[in-house]
Formats: C-alpha cells, structure tokens, sequence
C-alpha cells in the first residue's frame, strides 16, 4: 500500500473518483472530526502491546461500507495479532495486513471495496483512513495520520491532485484553519476514504510514530495490535 511521502509521488495515476458522498441523519455544526459530542456514533478502540489504547470515533454516515468493513473484521477479531508494519514520523503510522509487509489482506466481501470519499472528513491528524494501492482498492489495512504540522501547503497539495486527476480541488477556510491549528496531510484529500478519528491516544500515536525503524518504514520491534473493541451506541 502505497502512500505520497514528503516530495515524492507514490500513487500509481487513477480515474476520477467516484461521486462525493456527504452524511446523513445527524445536524453537527462545526467540523465533524471535532465534535464535543459523540454518543450517537460508534466508536473503537484499538489496544496496542505495551504503548496503550488508541480511541476512535467512527462515521457511518459518511462512509457506510468502510465502517462496516472495520467494525466487522474488529468484531471477528481478524486484526488481533497483526502489527502497525508501516510507520514514518510525521506522517501516518499503518496497520491492518495480515501479511505484515503491506503487500495483502481483504475486504470482508472478499476482495477490495470502492472508495467512499465525503467533503465532511479530511485528512487532520488523527483521521483514520483505509490504505490504498488506487482508486477503489480497499481492504483491510488502514493508517492514522500522525502528522501534527501541515505536510503540504494547499497550492501543492492542488498541484498533486490536479497531476493525478483526482482528489479535493478546494478546501473551505474552516478546514485550512483546523489543518493550521493541528497539523495533517491535505495531498491526501480525496484520494483515500476517511471513516473515523482519534478522540483519544494520540501520545499512543506518537509514541508508535516515534519507533526505529527500517529502510522500509517496518518498526525494528513488532508493533502488536492486541485487539480492536467496538462500541455503539
């Protein structure tokens, strides 16, 4: 699973993305991965071996499948076990391949699934996004977005999209502030579906962000997701 990193452009070129999908059902004002309140969404959490628990809000709404894709794979226990195989400081640490190298795991349906990409999520620190080899290719390994500066400044990160031909072509000026305020990575905007994000254990985050790693970005030490627990409301 490939990602944009720091200069280099690491996705293969791509159709355009299939229609924005926006929620449903629930009034919000404000932007939707900073909320005070979240007792109507579901929730996870993600327990890491020896740094602690990672919790998450989950967007159903927004991106139903995707949500349904790791809830499910959670609730059968397939991520327990498995390591964050892929991590690079400020940026994103990535987990969720049965395989450990990035190179396999699936989709609950078998296979991949489409992306779901709404203009209510974004890609902050603390987004929880599904990696990916292209457009609509999903499966079961997913990333956190670490980083707590701005990686990309919006004129690039339109440059990038634009080069590709897909991915988020403006940004509303609540959503440059939030990513001025607590850092991310708009280049991804668009071109990977978001469906949760960190409420609490980013240090957890940053701590796993922080480990030695290889040439590959493979943590020297496993880093062993203990179980992943979900909740509803």
């Amino acid at each position: 699973m490939r990602f944009w990193k720091k200069g280099a452009a690491l996705l293969a070129a791509g159709v355009m993305m299939a229609a924005m999908f926006t929620g449903c059902g629930k009034k919000v004002e404000g932007l939707l991965q900073f909320q005070e309140d979240y007792s109507d969404y579901p929730q996870a959490t993600i327990s890491v071996d020896g740094y602690g628990d990672i919790q998450l809000v989950l967007f159903p709404d927004e991106a139903p499948k995707a949500v349904e894709n790791f809830m499910t794979h959670a609730e059968e226990g397939y991520y327990d076990g498995l390591t964050f195989h892929r991590v690079i400081e400020e940026f994103m640490i990535q987990g969720g391949d049965p395989n450990g190298d990035g190179t396999g795991g699936e989709s609950i349906w078998g296979g991949k699934f489409d992306d779901e990409i709404s203009d209510q999520l974004y890609s902050f620190r603390g987004a929880l996004c599904y990696a990916n080899s292209g457009p609509d290719s999903n499966g079961s390994q997913f990333y956190i977005v670490q980083a707590d500066t701005q990686t990309a400044t919006f004129e690039e990160a339109l440059y990038y999209h634009q080069a590709y031909g897909y991915g988020v072509t403006e940004w509303p000026d609540d959503v440059q502030q939030k990513y001025e305020e607590v850092g991310g990575t708009p280049h991804l905007d668009g071109m990977y579906t978001i469906f949760g994000q960190v409420i609490d254990g980013m240090d957890v985050v940053d701590e796993i962000a922080g480990v030695s790693t290889d040439s590959n970005d493979k943590p020297k030490t496993d880093v062993v997701i203990t179980s992943i627990t979900v909740t509803e409301p």
